[in-house]
């Protein structure tokens, strides 16, 4: 290549003017560096007050930073070794050493094993940011580098640097340099020195793009002057021979550089110029022997920050492949930070970038550094000490694994993924902007260089592992732009500026997602923006020209592109795309202007977009967000909404416009005709600030049905109420439907509104009409809402002249109307009263009123000329009094007429005032529907403090005198009062009770706790003379129910009661409570004298009259017989329970013996099933010869043949057939399940163990250390080894159950076993041994075995035993049937044999049959052969 330069530079300049077009667009370094490399750091300093103030927590300050050495001296705390996982990556032995590992996830998996472990959807960003990015081909440099590798054997590339200028390396050691032009300026090197020095692996162009330096993959470096070409340095023995160059880097000053290998060590280049002579001085950084360091990145600053504090520290940052290292060179070297990873995938590539950013106003570096899926950012302050801090910022959580992180600008960073997905990222805001797929880039990999191939691949498995995914070299970024290397190309992303961004959009017909954007960006809300400068309303302005251009292109679109035919809805739907978005945007924007008159005039040339647009501005008009329409536009929009028969919509929008300019007879006409009242009357006021013509248009239409008695329709009904609230603002001030009236127009309207109420007649009246139509009309409507209106107007009303001759006047108007006239009701009048009434009781009253007609109300109230509305009328009188009227009546004439009226709420009222309570109580037990509240009232009043003794006393009194009404009324509640509050009086109240039922009633509600009263029994003290007068009492009214209730009874004397049943003759309840005084054998005769009576019923009856219930009554008095011996017979001894049973057992036989075999007895069938039942029960109790000689002896049967009882022999002997297979049967299994488990438990007793190492756990010494000592070795299950006598020296035994016992030092030094309550669970767990394993040093037995087993009568095991017989039980499925059987054998009695109690060790036993798990396996009975 040297040899013809011409050749090549005539090639390369050819390609460059073929490609000038894509140049001009694509790719003016040069220009583009002063526009986009610092103007986002002038936009920060601008807008300041936008930033988003990150969460930050200082990492804490140590007095003495570590120094350099000290850290390279640490050992990485990796938990574990680091283990390859897949051998076959770093089989370098079948790689050829000179090709270079260039591919990309395109045209391989590049080793990449994460691009199958996506966690997520990328998220589609599109419609929200636009296109944030521009990436375009660099045509000019790639056709370059494929011609170089065709022509002059240049290679594959393999790293890039951009500056001003662009150096692209190659696999045969070549540098091809590009200007901003795409242009060939030098190529540097030769296809010789390629072979010698291998591939360029790094590249790296000083700050005044004077100077490159190369790094070659057999470990070379050379140094080029760009300007002349000219080769200045070859450096070979900077780092240690044999390794790659994976990174080379200048620093700020052009003196100083640093270089990583890849034997993962960093030296410090120093270059010099002595007498003429170029020189390089290397110093170790970072020793690849104490962590290998894959990734180095210098602090650059720009030139306007060439003065920031912070340069003076010439900052490093390293990443290992355990931690972050921020080191500072100048002035000395010094370690300022060190950040560890954690826990990382070990495939995962580490990551570095430094940036300037504005934090709280202030600019300083922060460093992003990554590893994996979370990036973290290190923000870098200089104190006025001189001191840097550094501070966590917010980090950033991905969902997918970086091999690449790019600042774009400080705002902006820029992802890729393993997966080769570029995703722009807003770092404040963490938002994702955009993803962009690059696999056409056919991206280059360092992966040889990472594994350097070229020196023979000594590198470890963990560096080589990060190569896979390495792609250092092939990413560089300049003056806001990313370069990517490809195999065959170069490519340039870039930001687009906010107009290319909203084009781009349009371009796609993406309109509405266009509008969006911009309206962000003249909200300042959008994300990436470039473009954008000024301050912020010169910036709205240019956005907002931009935005009405697009609206006028959306608007000619909708229209050009409206289908021509078809079904009317579908061209609805085509507008109702895009109009209500055109009028959001002029609304937001605020130009109305544009809005109602070009953007109108052009969507009117279609009716149908004419009519969607008139309905977009409905909800604007509806929220007071469109005001000042054109009176067109209004006049449209009414006729638009006519047309299509909206007329609810019509009235909400006419009561929200300002209607002054269309035709308001028109408008009134159309209202009225359509029943908008509320537009109507918004009309009449706004427009021509009329406000009693409404009211007279109303009245038409509800007085004359209201007047004539008719009902109203629904119709009227809402006119009437809209009346109502329309008078009510009115008088208030306020408009109608909403809003205020004009300050200077309101005591005006006032005083037209009560002229007009109070005219004697309307106009036009006819003359039958009765004097003041219009409040005569109201008051039959709705009189309380009416007298309420007025109520709230008198509040406002000021005390002046005018006002109070208003209020007299219209109060004279209103009893003159009311009360003169027959035709209101009761509750009318009342409501007059009322009103009047607290009128007249506030305390700056000035209103007068004759007192005698109040006297008439109440003469009207409680004197009807009927019994009719008798509730209505005493609620009215009520609310009179209460409401202050009562100071207008006599008090004395007023509770006689209340209750000649039976008005006992009124009665009430007026007693509570005069504190004579007791005769409230007459009030309520004569009010019908509160009689039941007498029972609360009394409560109260005898509870409640504030009551005076004597108040208290009357109402008991009053109580006492009426307590057969209380106790007739609710027995429970007079109970309940009774016992709260006069328990020592009971017995007053009993004599009080002549009735005998009532008195029953009470004494069942206050002794039986089952009627449900709150009754403390220890308070209650109730005589037993009392609960024996009760029991009596239920004798004689429910005696089916007195066995019941004597079982929940106290405190009753049983002789005594005895005698009271004997007397009514209830056996038995008479044989229950022989039974509970023990009187055993007394309960039983009685017992079995009523069966014997009723088997002789039984007997005497013949065909025509036996019934079914007779027998039904044998059969339920033998079930409570066998029920009372059988509750007895467990305290009985044989001869006592042979006394019960075998009288039973005859008197059931009896009426057998009678009948003949000849005729047999009707029930004896049922009978002999009844015997059978007895001889079931008893032979519980009764041993079975004792029944069969019993029976054998009987002279009827003994005399007989056996086959009279042939029927009873065979049943007693089933059912002993069936208990002594199912007692062999369990014998069975338990035989079985015992052998099965002690074999198991045998075989693991005796396996040995195994320990887990050669040495004592306390000692540390091997086992053998004393082979003059018989000093015995003992190995515990859990597989610790000691020895005796250090165990001895650590005490470590305890004693159990007598014995002395060896514990693991290791498994107990936790608990120090010090709580002997502890021990259960120490021995589940192995850690207490009583039979370890125990070796003298040459492994023989023990002669001295001290550990003897204890002389017992029951099988013991020890806790290894436990232990493995425990491990056996879970292992087993299901509950064992041993564990089963023995606990149903806990339920036996207690000289029952417990063939296995060791098992039940433990602190508490827990019932395997309340296990939610716990199931019973079955299994079928064996088939047996004929």
């Amino acid at each position: 290549m040297e040899n013809d330069p011409d050749h090549e530079n005539v090639e390369q300049s050819h390609g460059a003017k073929t490609t000038e077009e894509e140049l001009n667009k694509s790719f003016c370094l040069e220009a583009s560096l002063s526009k986009f490399s610092y103007i986002d750091l002038d936009k920060e300093l601008e807008l300041k007050n936008d930033l988003i103030d990150d969460k930050e927590f200082d990492i804490p300050q140590v007095d003495t930073p570590p120094t350099l050495e000290s850290i390279l001296n640490e050992t990485d705390d990796e938990e574990e070794s680091f283990v390859l996982e897949d051998p076959t990556l770093l089989n370098i032995d079948t790689i050829d050493s000179h090709s270079y590992d260039t591919s990309s996830v395109a045209s391989s998996d590049s080793g990449d094993r994460t691009n199958l472990k996506r966690k997520k959807k990328l998220p589609d960003n599109f419609s929200l940011h636009g296109s944030v990015m521009r990436h375009s081909l660099l045509k000019g440099i790639s056709a370059q580098i494929v011609s170089a590798a065709d022509k002059v054997d240049a290679g594959l590339p393999t790293a890039i640097a951009v500056s001003s200028l662009i150096a692209v390396g190659t696999s045969h050691g070549l540098a091809l340099i590009f200007d901003q032009n795409q242009a060939l300026r030098l190529c540097l090197g030769n296809t010789s020195m390629g072979g010698q020095y291998g591939a360029i692996s790094a590249l790296s162009i000083n700050n005044d793009c004077s100077r490159l330096l190369c790094g070659f993959a057999k470990g070379q470096i050379t140094m080029w002057d760009l300007a002349s070409g000219k080769l200045l340095r070859s450096i070979t023995d900077a780092h240690p021979p044999g390794t790659a160059i994976l990174h080379i880097k200048f620093t700020d000053d052009p003196t100083l550089a640093i270089c990583n290998d890849s034997g993962g060590s960093v030296f410090e280049l120093t270059f010099k110029r002595v007498m003429g002579v170029r020189t390089c001085e290397s110093r170790c950084l970072f020793s690849g022997s104490k962590g290998e360091v894959c990734c180095i990145e210098p602090l650059h600053s720009k030139p306007e920050l060439k003065d920031h504090p912070i340069t003076q520290f010439s900052l490093l940052a390293m990443a290992s492949l355990t931690k972050i290292l921020v080191i500072g060179l100048k002035p000395s070297l010094k370690v300022w930070m060190t950040f560890p990873y954690g826990r990382m995938d070990p495939s995962s590539v580490p990551l570095l970038a430094w940036h300037f950013v504005a934090v709280h106003n202030y600019v300083n570096p922060m460093l992003a550094f990554c590893r994996g899926d979370v990036v973290h950012f290190l923000l870098v302050k200089r104190d006025e000490s001189g001191a840097i801090h550094v501070t966590k910022q917010k980090h950033l959580h991905l969902y997918y694994d970086l091999i690449n992180f790019t600042w774009i600008n400080s705002r902006t960073i820029v992802l890729l993924d393993s997966v080769e997905k570029l995703h722009v990222i807003d770092r404040q805001t963490q938002e994702e902007l955009e993803t962009v797929e690059i696999s056409e880039v056919q991206l280059v990999y360092n992966s040889s260089h990472f594994k350097s191939l070229a020196t023979g691949g000594n590198v470890s498995q963990a560096l080589a592992l990060v190569g896979e995914k390495a792609c250092y070299q092939s990413i560089s970024s300049y003056g806001g732009q990313i370069f990517y290397l490809g195999t065959k190309s170069v490519y340039v992303m870039m930001l687009r500026n906010w107009r290319e961004r909203v084009d781009h959009l349009l371009k796609q017909d993406c309109l509405t997602e266009a509008l969006a954007l911009a309206w962000s960006f003249h909200e300042g809300k959008a994300k990436a923006v470039v473009g954008l400068s000024g301050d912020a309303s010169k910036r709205k302005a240019v956005v907002a020209d931009r935005m009405v251009e697009i609206l006028f292109h959306c608007a000619g679109r909708a229209l050009k592109k409206c289908p021509e035919q078809g079904k009317i809805q579908v061209m609805e739907q085509h507008f109702q795309d895009m109009v209500p978005v055109i009028v959001d945007y002029c609304l937001l924007l605020q130009r109305k202007d544009l809005l109602f008159s070009q953007m109108y005039d052009k969507l009117s040339e279609n009716s149908v977009a004419k009519g969607v647009f008139l309905e977009c501005l409905e909800p604007y008009i509806l929220s007071d967000k469109l005001v000042g329409i054109t009176p067109q536009v209004m006049k449209d929009l009414i006729i638009h909404f006519q047309d299509k028969k909206l007329m609810d919509n019509v009235e909400a929008l006419i009561v929200h416009m300002d209607i002054t300019s269309l035709d308001i007879q028109q408008v009134v006409l159309m209202c009225w005709e359509n029943r908008l009242y509320d537009a109507m009357i918004y009309v009449y006021n706004r427009g021509m600030n009329e406000f009693i013509s409404p009211m007279e248009k109303l009245f038409k239409v509800i007085s004359p049905p209201l007047n004539a008695g008719k009902t109203l329709t629904d119709e009227q009904v809402v006119m009437g109420n809209k009346l109502l609230v329309y008078i009510s603002c009115c008088l208030a001030g306020r408009a109608y439907p909403l809003g205020d009236i004009p300050e200077d127009l309101v005591p005006l309207v006032k005083n037209q509104v009560f002229e007009f109420l109070i005219r004697l007649h309307s106009a036009e009246a006819s003359p039958e009409e009765e004097i003041y139509p219009y409040i005569r009309t109201l008051l039959h409507f709705d009189t309380r809402e009416f007298l309420n209106v007025l109520a709230l107007t008198f509040e406002d009303f000021k005390n002046d002249k005018q006002a109070v001759e208003y209020q007299q006047r219209i109060v004279d108007i209103l009893l003159k109307v009311m009360v003169e006239n027959s035709d209101f009701t009761p509750s009318q009048v009342g409501c007059l009263f009322t009103f009047l009434a607290r009128q007249l009781a506030k305390p700056d009253n000035t209103l007068f009123v004759n007192r005698t007609l109040f006297d008439q109300v109440l003469e009207f109230l409680c004197s009807p000329d009927d019994d009719s509305r008798h509730s209505e009328r005493q609620q009215v009188l009520l609310e009179l009094l209460q409401a202050g009227g009562i100071v207008q009546f006599e008090e004395s004439r007023l509770i006689r007429m209340a209750e000649k009226a039976e008005f006992y709420q009124i009665c009430e009222f007026m007693y509570e005032r005069e504190h004579q309570y007791d005769k409230i109580i007459d009030c309520y037990l004569r009010d019908p529907l509160r009689e039941e509240e007498v029972f609360n009232y009394i409560h109260n009043i005898l509870s409640i403090p504030g009551h005076s003794a004597e108040e208290k006393q009357s109402v008991w009194q009053k109580a006492m005198d009426h307590i057969e009404e209380l106790v007739s009324l609710k027995p429970c509640k007079a109970a309940e009062l009774v016992s709260m509050h006069f328990s020592e009086q009971i017995e007053t109240v009993i004599k009080k009770l002549q009735n005998q039922v009532l008195l029953f009633k009470f004494l069942r509600s206050l002794l039986d706790p089952r009627e449900g009263i709150h009754i403390n029994p220890e308070s209650l003290q109730i005589a037993p003379s009392i609960t024996e007068q009760f029991i009596e009492l239920l004798c004689q009214f429910s005696p089916d129910q007195v066995i019941e209730t004597l079982q929940v009874l106290e405190c009753f004397r049983l002789e005594e009661t005895i005698q009271i049943i004997q007397k009514y003759q209830l056996h038995e309840v008479t044989a229950y409570l022989l039974e509970k005084k023990g009187d055993i054998q007394g309960a039983f005769l009685i017992m079995l004298e009523r069966l014997q009576s009723k088997l002789q019923e039984i007997t005497q009856e013949d065909e025509n009259t036996r019934e079914a219930f007779s027998l039904k009554g044998v059969e339920d008095t033998m079930v409570e017989t066998i029920a009372l011996c059988q509750r007895n017979s467990h305290n009985l001894n044989q001869q006592q329970r042979e006394a019960l049973w075998f009288p039973l057992l005859e008197a059931m036989m009896a009426p057998q013996k009678l009948s003949s075999l000849t005729v047999p007895h009707p029930h004896s069938e049922a009978l002999k099933s009844l015997t059978m039942q007895v001889l079931n029960s008893m032979a519980t109790f009764i041993a079975l010869p004792s029944i069969l000689q019993r029976i054998l002896q009987d002279p009827v049967y003994g005399r007989g043949k056996l086959g009279e009882i042939q029927g009873l022999i065979l049943g007693m002997l089933e059912t002993f057939n069936y208990e002594q297979t199912l007692l062999e049967t369990t014998t069975s299994l338990l035989n079985q399940d015992l052998h099965w488990s002690l074999c198991n438990l045998r075989a693991s007793v005796t396996r040995g163990l195994n320990p887990k190492q050669d040495y004592c756990s306390v000692c540390l010494q091997q086992y053998k250390r004393r082979q003059e000592m018989a000093d015995e070795i003992i190995v515990f299950s859990c597989g610790h080894l000691y020895h005796s006598f250090c165990l001895q020296n650590k005490e470590c035994t305890v004693e159990i159950e007598g014995q002395t016992r060896w514990t693991c030092y290791k498994c107990s030094s936790g608990n120090k076993l010090g709580k002997l309550s502890e021990n259960s669970s120490e021995l589940k767990k192995g850690r207490i041994m009583s039979s370890q394993v125990k070796m003298s040093p040459s492994y023989h037995p023990s002669r001295g075995d001290h550990v003897a087993k204890k002389a017992t009568s029951e099988p013991v095991l020890d806790p290894q035993q436990i232990q493995a017989f425990d491990q056996l039980c879970r292992l087993y499925r299901g509950t064992s049937r041993l564990a089963l059987l023995t606990e149903l054998s806990q339920n036996r009695s207690a000289d029952s044999y417990r063939p296995f109690s060791g098992s039940q060790s433990g602190p508490a036993f827990n019932s395997i049959f309340q296990n939610e798990n716990f199931q019973l396996h079955l299994i079928p009975p064996p088939v047996t052969e004929d």
